[in-house]
């Protein structure tokens, strides 16, 4: 059952208090009566209220000085004033310090119903939009993008010294590597987290729309034009604008948003009037930008402009170490979402995974991970229940200890032997690449590449 609005109702005349608190309680809200405004002062330091409806006009403490300590503590909660002896100069000043509204006695209670109505749906949707907003911040916190490997150790870093400034940035990284994902990251924990955060994929729309649809359009401009239109960069201003797969914008866009990055200004199709605009613009490819810029399909100095910071999202493969833990993550976040009991990933399964070159990244393991959840009837993903390419993996060797006879054992050569194994099975992991051995070992890379040398291990 929805927990009823609780109103405070100040008013020193006791009868026109009664009837009113019965009035409101008959209505369907909680009310709570006060006849001073010293006690409801009192009131409001121990409980909160929806909605404060006070009389102006009190002795002592009067309705204003109520007025500016509700907005003081709690700047969200709507005040409604009301008094006997209406003036111009005290409604003037009591909407100049927050008051929702204001009315005369004797009142008509039909109208303060509805601007009780309309003040709780205001203070509903402003706690609704508070809430959506934590959600949001929560969501995208540092500590949500999973990865404790180097590669990954990196890429917070970079974020974390980049969240405070305004600076242009470009994300490199494969498709499925959570490009946009780190863009919002970013948004969320910079001084614009409060301010729109608008995504285009440059990619996914059509050259010849793509144009209206960042900068907006006049009425008139071409055929389908029938009403003004803001693009997304005037909806996104005082935010963040992310361009995905910026490598596929036409040249003669690039122009534009070479212009926008230099003069923080731009038209709208069709129109000449020039619209100011702040905003940090983070673009995202997965392709070679200076590959493209040799072949002349994207404007050199665009690249420059974009490439203020780089942030390289490593591919799956190039961080390994980081499998279980996602597969993991995704795996309680499936299982929550279909609430199915939670499924557990077997050992031979998880090495299987590990040893998957994963080509469609993260987002691959993910969609993996769903359809495993919904098709298997087990409480444990066997490889049977991984796609075929997967399942079949062949897995890590693991290695076992020695066996210590009567005639003892030189646990120095045999450590050496295990470590030399190891090596040489995280080198094969990583394609010869020794910052990702060192990830699957979780060791630094100068400490593998004196084990390497101290073993006589061939690179």
């Amino acid at each position: 059952m929805p927990q009823k609005s609780q109103i405070l109702l100040i008013d020193d005349e006791v009868e026109s208090c009664n009837a009113l608190s019965v009035l409101l309680s008959q209505a369907g809200y909680r009310v709570v009566s006060s006849q001073s405004g010293e006690q409801a002062l009192g009131l409001l330091k121990k409980h909160n209220f929806d909605l404060i409806i006070s009389d102006l006009l009190l002795p002592g403490v009067s309705g204003i000085d109520i007025l500016k300590q509700v907005k003081e503590d709690s700047p969200d909660t709507c005040v409604i004033l009301i008094t006997g002896n209406a003036s111009a100069e005290t409604a003037v000043e009591a909407m100049k310090e927050g008051a929702l509204d204001y009315i005369t006695k004797p009142f008509n209670f039909e109208r303060l119903k509805l601007q009780v109505a309309k003040a709780l749906e205001k203070s509903r949707l402003v706690t609704e939009n508070q809430y959506l907003r934590q959600q949001l911040h929560g969501r995208y916190r540092f500590d949500n993008i999973i990865g404790t490997s180097q590669a990954m150790q990196q890429v917070f870093t970079r974020m974390e010294k980049v969240t405070g400034t305004d600076s242009t940035i470009l994300i490199l990284g494969a498709s499925g590597t959570g490009k946009e994902l780190v863009a919002k990251a970013i948004h969320y924990n910079s001084p614009r987290k409060d301010k729109p955060f608008i995504a285009i994929n440059c990619g996914a729309i059509p050259a010849d729309l793509l144009e209206s649809e960042l900068f907006g359009h006049v009425k008139g401009s071409f055929t389908s034009a029938i009403a003004d239109k803001p693009g997304k960069l005037e909806v996104a201003n005082g935010g963040t604008v992310f361009l995905d797969e910026i490598g596929d914008m036409p040249l003669q866009l690039q122009m534009k948003i070479l212009r926008v990055l230099q003069e923080h200004e731009f038209e709208r199709v069709g129109s000449s009037r020039k619209i100011h605009l702040n905003i940090r613009l983070i673009s995202a490819t997965n392709v070679d930008l200076q590959k493209l810029v040799q072949n002349g399909q994207f404007r050199e100095d665009l690249y420059y402009r974009l490439n203020v910071i780089p942030i390289h999202l490593p591919a799956l493969k190039e961080r390994r170490g980081d499998i279980p833990q996602l597969a993991r993550y995704f795996l309680e976040k499936i299982c929550q979402e279909m609430d199915r009991p939670q499924i557990h990933i077997g050992r031979e399964a998880m090495l299987a995974m590990e040893t998957y070159d994963w080509p469609g990244n993260v987002r691959e393991m993910e969609n993996i991970i769903e359809r495993t959840v919904a098709l298997t009837d087990s409480m444990v993903i066997g490889c049977d229940d991984l796609p075929p390419d997967i399942g079949k993996q062949s897995p890590v060797t693991t290695l076992e200890a020695p066996q210590i006879t009567s005639d003892g054992i030189d646990m120095n050569r045999v450590i050496a032997d295990i470590e030399r194994a190891m090596i040489q099975q995280a080198m094969a992991l990583g394609t010869g690449v020794k910052a990702r051995a060192a990830d699957l070992l979780s060791i630094n890379r100068t400490t593998l590449v004196e084990k390497i040398k101290r073993l006589g291990i061939e690179n």
